[in-house]
């Protein structure tokens, strides 16, 4: 049998999804990639892999864009590696650069700032600019909120605007995937999640940032219907801007 090729984030937020697939015999059926999560999306797009967790403001670009399996990368409220940081009160922002590593996160800084906080924002890719402010998220987040004088997280920030979770990332196939592939892919996430514990004494500890409460606590990894539902009410906003 052919092996199902798989892009996923290589942050700490997938890494016990990772560990659950290389305590499993799935491993052996699968030819994983780790990406910054633009790329994850963009070797989904290309069909380059089968399966991808990839940011769902990139759904939409996806061929045959099915969404797979009981897990993903969410939360209900603050999330901690998601931010907008800026040097002045968010209604005070003209100017906000945009993260190149994932295009979800961006795009929920805009609709953040526009339906919720309602500023109107000059947006700037180029990383070298001086502005008000920027989008950041995952491990380059750790530990950086009291580096500048405005930390907005945005998983909080969306459900004090919506009143419900977040869905940051999912499983995405662009093809059908056989189910009992599925069945197999979900065990192995699931095994990684219930060793959590132990994958936190394999990393490396981080200043001013807590990872058991952020793997256990602001993490939140079941698929839901509510996270279905943000993804499907954010998309939706993302097509006003």
């Amino acid at each position: 049998m052919n092996k199902i090729k798989i892009s996923a984030v290589s942050y700490t937020n997938t890494k016990p999804f990772i560990d659950g697939i290389e305590r499993s015999e799935v491993k052996n059926q699968i030819d994983l990639s780790l990406d910054i999560p633009s790329d994850c999306a963009q070797k989904l797009i290309s069909n380059q892999v089968d399966i991808g967790l990839i940011p769902v403001a990139a759904f939409p670009q996806v061929p045959n864009a099915n969404i797979i399996g009981s897990y993903c990368i969410g939360s209900v409220g603050a999330v901690n590696s998601v931010f907008i940081f800026s040097d002045v009160p968010v209604q005070e922002i003209k100017t906000l650069k945009l993260d190149p590593q994932s295009r979800t996160s961006n795009n929920l800084a805009k609709v953040l700032l526009k339906f919720h906080f309602k500023v109107e924002v000059e947006f700037v890719s180029d990383q070298d600019a001086k502005t008000d402010g920027m989008v950041l998220i995952g491990d380059r987040t750790f530990g950086r909120k009291d580096d500048f004088a405005y930390a907005y997280d945005m998983g909080e920030e969306w459900m004090k605007f919506t009143g419900l979770p977040f869905l940051y990332a999912a499983w995405i196939a662009n093809k059908t995937i056989p189910q009992e592939f599925i069945a197999e892919f979900d065990e192995a996430l699931k095994l990684g999640l219930a060793h959590r514990k132990e994958l936190l004494q394999q990393l490396p500890s981080v200043p001013n940032f807590d990872l058991d409460d952020y793997l256990f606590h602001k993490l939140d990894f079941e698929l839901t219907l509510e996270k279905r539902q943000a993804m499907e009410l954010f998309l939706g906003y993302i097509q006003q801007l």
